[in-house]
């Protein structure tokens, strides 16, 4: 079994403001965790931090995506330190930050060989900038991993598309729209709507995309985890609350069954917003249950 290496990636780039002079919490991820004994209970062989550039509301008019210059400088960086961590052989276990933290680590993928990426989200994140009604890069990571969107983002150092679209699985999306859900549905992406994940059953809906990766000799799959995708009545301190979502039963089940294939190569966590949470009370159970899935799941590995 791969050590583990923690990687702390914690920008907000890729949010606007909650309110105007006011930016989004999602940087304190890492410490609040380590605070909640997230770091203690991984043991991770090392710990390597990635100072995020200072936050913004910078609207590009080139790409119309808030930050795009900071957002594809810090992803060269980004690419750059795992590249180091997977050239390691260890397992890299990634906090972030918002979603934008994808593109330099689907980047440093590419620049690795080929691998899918199941999105397990909130939303689907996949639509581009003239979908988007804030110009921020969080809602747009699947689509700009998989080439979709503009360059500035999409093909960083010649790359695009990092993952290819065929081998991206948005999976746990709850916010039905027609007009949202469209150009995913449009795509050659699978989608798995929390309702779709449901009728098909956890096991079946997860080992379909791990026969995938095996079917086209994939080397490896990563894995987005966006805690907007638990339950709203569980996990309240997010960005953009929806009702509904997985249960801690169903979100460990699909930890589990992900973690524990030789084909997983790392895994990110984003969008939980200490700020939102100021008693702890809901990240004390997402650390319990994190943890917990994430040791059995190595052990079983």
């Amino acid at each position: 079994m791969n050590s583990v290496t923690i990687l702390e990636f914690p920008s907000n780039l890729g949010l606007k403001e909650p309110s105007q002079g006011h930016e989004p919490g999602v940087r304190k991820l890492p410490e609040w965790l380590r605070q909640h004994h997230f770091h203690q209970l991984i043991e991770p062989e090392a710990t390597r931090v990635l100072p995020p550039p200072p936050y913004r509301m910078h609207h590009d008019l080139e790409s119309a995506v808030l930050n795009a210059d900071a957002l594809a400088q810090y992803a060269r960086e980004e690419a750059k330190l795992l590249n180091e961590v997977l050239s390691e052989q260890k397992f890299p276990l990634i906090l972030g930050g918002d979603c934008s933290i994808l593109i330099g680590n689907a980047l440093a993928l590419k620049q690795k060989g080929d691998y899918a990426l199941f999105y397990l989200d909130g939303h689907t994140d996949f639509i581009e900038p003239p979908q988007s009604g804030t110009g921020g890069a969080g809602g747009m990571a699947a689509a700009l991993a998989a080439g979709r969107g503009p360059k500035k983002l999409t093909d960083i150092q010649g790359q695009s598309p990092y993952i290819r679209e065929e081998y991206v699985w948005c999976v746990g999306n709850r916010e039905y729209d027609d007009e949202y859900e469209q150009i995913l549905r449009d795509s050659q992406a699978t989608y798995f709507t929390l309702d779709l994940l449901r009728e098909t059953g956890i096991d079946k809906g997860v080992n379909s995309f791990l026969n995938m990766v095996e079917i086209n000799n994939l080397d490896g799959f990563w894995i987005h985890l966006d805690v907007d995708v638990l339950d709203d009545e569980i996990m309240p301190a997010v960005d953009s609350r929806t009702p509904g979502g997985l249960s801690y039963e169903e979100f460990d089940r699909i930890l589990y069954l992900l973690l524990s294939s030789p084909k997983a190569t790392g895994i990110e966590i984003t969008i939980l917003d200490p700020d939102l949470d100021p008693s702890g009370k809901y990240t004390k159970l997402f650390v319990q249950h994190f943890t917990d899935t994430f040791q059995k799941a190595r052990i079983a590995k």
